[in-house]
């Protein structure tokens, strides 16, 4: 079974600390996203996991054995890059199994070994082309094919499909998790891009500055945030978030209010508030509805952008005590810009984080 466990896991430059301990245990199977921003130590932790980046503290087991010391080829893991990496010179073929001819894989195995991963991606019309006759998505796939025939017991991809287009991403997404699903394999993905992380994982890791942030299913974290960063990061258009003031707490509902905001009581409450204090409120696009509702929190605002995108319509509303939120309608709205408009909210879709 390969499972992978870090304990601790810690990585340092000097005195620069990239990775602070990370704690984390993935069974045999799932589908791990590492997400992030830029700099959040995503990538050097994938790297730590597949031996190209030394382990400073903590420990690493693949499969249940510690592998800190490991080399790369020692710990049964394939690794696809952003970059292809396959030769211009060589066909799919010769790339697919180049790393079995490395090995001395016997020709028939080796054959037997490529028509499979073909076969798995689709590619089997593509075999005797060079990579100069392919395009983006089908180059990746081959990088794809060459870790398949390895069996590894641990796939790990570095942001694989950042240098595709729009539509091609979509599309290999669709054979990534395809993929996950046809080897039963441990997967661990790394990405900045939050739908990937949405559509593909059975878990994701919100990473920043180089600590855990929140670990558990797409859903959970989009519904239920552990802090402001898991709440702001996850989900399109991003959350709203407005100050307000705390004027009661109890009962496990704490009422907040503001001069944009009527007063509403809130039950999903992240941390402890007392009457007189500030806390942060976040509610997402998609769940502002303009009119007035009976006990909903409302936002009073002028509309000063409007993106209709026919299935959604966006709309950014300057909120009449100052500050602006963005509210995703669903459908196609025609609002004229300077449009005074009230919107409103259920508190149970509503979160409260501490302030600052």
């Amino acid at each position: 079974m390969a499972d992978v466990k870090l304990i601790d896991l810690k990585k340092s430059y000097g005195s620069v600390d990239i990775i602070k301990g990370v704690s984390l245990d993935i069974k045999h199977g799932e589908f791990v996203v590492f997400v992030g921003p830029s700099g959040c130590g995503k990538s050097t932790l994938l790297r730590m996991i597949s031996g190209l980046e030394e382990i400073s503290g903590g420990e690493l087991h693949i499969d249940g054995k510690l592998v800190n010391e490991a080399q790369p080829r020692e710990r049964e893991i394939a690794m696809v890059f952003q970059s292809y990496a396959i030769f211009p010179h060589m066909t799919v073929r010769e790339n697919i199994g180049f790393g079995l001819t490395i090995a001395g894989t016997p020709k028939a195995e080796k054959e037997q070994a490529v028509n499979e991963a073909a076969r798995i991606l689709q590619m089997e019309h593509l075999l005797d082309r060079k990579p100069g006759q392919l395009s983006g998505g089908q180059r990746q796939r081959v990088a794809i094919g060459r870790s398949i025939v390895r069996k590894p017991k641990v796939f790990l991809f570095d942001e694989p499909l950042s240098n595709l287009d729009a539509a091609l991403r979509v599309d290999m997404r669709m054979e990534i998790g395809k993929l996950h699903k046809d080897l039963d394999a441990t997967m661990i993905y790394v990405t900045h891009d939050q739908v990937e992380a949405m559509t593909l994982a059975d878990k994701i890791v919100v990473l920043r500055a180089g600590e855990v942030m929140q670990v558990g299913s797409p859903l959970e974290l989009y519904h239920n945030p552990a802090n402001q960063f898991v709440a702001g990061f996850l989900g399109s258009p991003k959350m709203n978030f407005l100050e307000v003031d705390v004027k009661e707490a109890a009962d496990g509902r704490v009422t907040v209010a503001s001069p944009a905001l009527e007063p509403v009581s809130i039950p999903h409450a992240v941390g402890r508030y007392a009457a007189g204090g500030r806390a942060i409120l976040g509610v997402r696009p998609q769940f502002l509805h303009p009119g007035e509702f009976a006990d909903r929190g409302h936002l009073h605002g002028r509309v000063s952008l409007v993106e209709r995108l026919g299935t959604e319509t966006v709309l950014n509303v300057d909120l009449t005590a100052g500050g602006r939120i963005v509210a995703a309608l669903d459908g196609d709205h025609a609002f004229d810009l300077g449009h005074e408009l009230l919107l409103g909210f259920e508190p149970e879709r509503a979160h409260l984080f501490p302030p600052g």
